[in-house]
């Protein structure tokens, strides 16, 4: 196969790049009040990429570029949901970002950072991994102090100190694994695993598993996730909790179906209580909580809990990627749903907050509802379809004690979630002074009254109903084979 064809191949990835680099020089020539044309270009890249990646979902796997680059399933399933969402979060930030002097420079770094979490799920080499992850932070090091205020400050040094540490950790593990085996290349390193060192093999399989679990935000890596999403802003929120994510998660299972698969070592094991701590320690971290981000950044953790369910059965489930391609798509859109919320409200930053100015747009209150219940996985949500595969896949993959954790970590994390929904539905009247006032100095809680919040809320609480409603015929597009 020549360079040229194998370049094709990543269509869908060069023109998220091509709308990166379009997207920078326009912003240049344009007007800082005219900058919704960048906008629209970053929306228009996102949806032709989404579109290319559709062609490819469900054919036969492909590796190209000396087996860098691996085309399947899971990489289709990436591509499809990170242009989507990308797209999601560039139409929420549509109010917030109007007339920044930086607009268009945060939608380039959204862009990139998409083509970072892509990478991630489609890499098969650990360089590329390492390159991925790089890909996958810098530009969010950027996003999350994008306001310049203490808070964001704050957030984005404490996300690029854990990140760099994690980095190192990272490299060593890599380091490691290319001592034991003597290549970087996944198929090499399965190869060569057997026979390998068990000393150095556990080093690599550690840090690398450091590396795409701090992506994801999984315990024990997850201490810069509350305090960088409630620092920030919820549109970049929403970003930092979605995009990256979604490759982290498909990066861990390629690597446990893959290269991990054949280790002495219970790597799955491993993964299997790092999916239980997370899905506990996030929920525990949620029950006190009553600003409204810091308590969605603990549901992300958890939710990480359930995606790293679908990892440890990545080589013992044929129930894996199926589950992996629902969980995924339904996890996106409903948590880009909740901090949309968040974001039509912005001046609400508690619980208490929200559900008092909630109560001049019914509409946005309950898609809330909706998008919350979907979290806990409540039928007939796309959630509750992605947790019922994900269920089957780990109690066929024999982690029985793991589904008997995960239907525990539910029901409690009705909890949490019922007090926000509470206030987002009671009807008795309330005052409207917030508890935390904003830091621009405001004392008025502001409602945005159909604006692109507003409407990113209603979508998604629609498309979380949809997709539960209609989950066979997204696996007949995710996997038609």
């Amino acid at each position: 196969m020549s360079e040229g064809s194998e370049a094709l191949r990543l269509l869908p990835e060069l023109v998220l790049l091509l709308g990166a680099v379009g997207a920078l020089l326009l912003g240049l020539w344009t007007p800082q009040q005219q900058q919704w044309r960048v906008r629209l270009l970053v929306v228009i890249a996102c949806l032709v990429s989404a579109g290319t990646a559709v062609p490819a979902l469900g054919g036969p796997a492909e590796r190209v570029f000396d087996d860098a680059w691996v085309i399947d399933t899971t990489t289709g399933v990436v591509r499809l949901l990170v242009a989507l969402a990308v797209a999601g979060v560039a139409l929420l930030a549509s109010s917030s970002l109007a007339g920044h002097p930086r607009e268009t420079e945060a939608y380039v770094l959204m862009l990139l950072g998409g083509l970072g979490a892509i990478a991630l799920a489609a890499g098969g080499d650990l360089l590329l991994l390492v390159a991925a992850y790089l890909l996958a932070s810098v530009p969010l090091y950027a996003l999350a102090g994008f306001t310049k205020d203490p808070r964001g400050t704050e957030a984005a040094l404490k996300y690029y100190l854990m990140g760099a540490f994690v980095a190192v950790f990272m490299l060593l593990g890599v380091a490691c694994l290319v001592l034991a085996t003597g290549t970087t290349s996944y198929s090499g390193v399965a190869d060569a695993l057997p026979t390998a060192p068990v000393a150095l093999t556990a080093m690599g399989v550690l840090g690398v598993l450091a590396g795409v679990a701090f992506k994801a935000g999984a315990v024990p890596v997850h201490f810069w996730l509350p305090d960088v999403t409630a620092g920030t802003t919820p549109v970049m929120a929403a970003y930092l909790t979605t995009i990256p994510k979604i490759g982290a998660v498909a990066a861990a299972h390629r690597l446990l179906a893959e290269p991990f698969a054949t280790t002495a070592l219970d790597v799955p094991l491993l993964v299997a209580v790092i999916a239980a701590a997370s899905m506990t320690l996030g929920n525990l971290g949620a029950f006190n909580q009553t600003e409204v981000l810091r308590l969605l950044a603990y549901s992300s953790i958890s939710q990480v809990g359930y995606l790293f369910m679908v990892v440890a059965v990545a080589a013992r489930s044929d129930l894996a990627v199926p589950a992996l391609a629902l969980y995924l798509a339904a996890y996106a859109v409903t948590n880009i749903g909740v901090f949309a919320a968040a974001a039509a409200i912005p001046d609400a930053r508690t619980i208490r907050d929200w559900g008092a100015a909630v109560k001049q747009q019914r509409w946005l209150g309950a898609s809330l509802v909706i998008c919350l219940l979907g979290l806990v996985g409540t039928p007939p949500t796309a959630v509750f379809v992605g947790k019922l595969a994900v269920f089957s896949a780990s109690w066929d993959g024999g982690l029985v004690w793991l589904v008997v954790v995960a239907a525990v970590n539910t029901v409690a994390s009705l909890f949490y979630y019922l007090r926000w929904i509470a206030a987002a539905v009671q009807t008795e009247p309330v005052a409207v002074q917030p508890e935390h006032p904003h830091p621009d100095g405001g004392t008025l809680l502001r409602v945005q009254v159909l604006t692109a919040p507003a409407a990113v809320v209603y979508i998604a609480a629609v498309t979380s109903l949809l997709l539960g409603v209609g989950s066979g015929a997204w696996l007949a597009v995710a996997l038609p084979g």
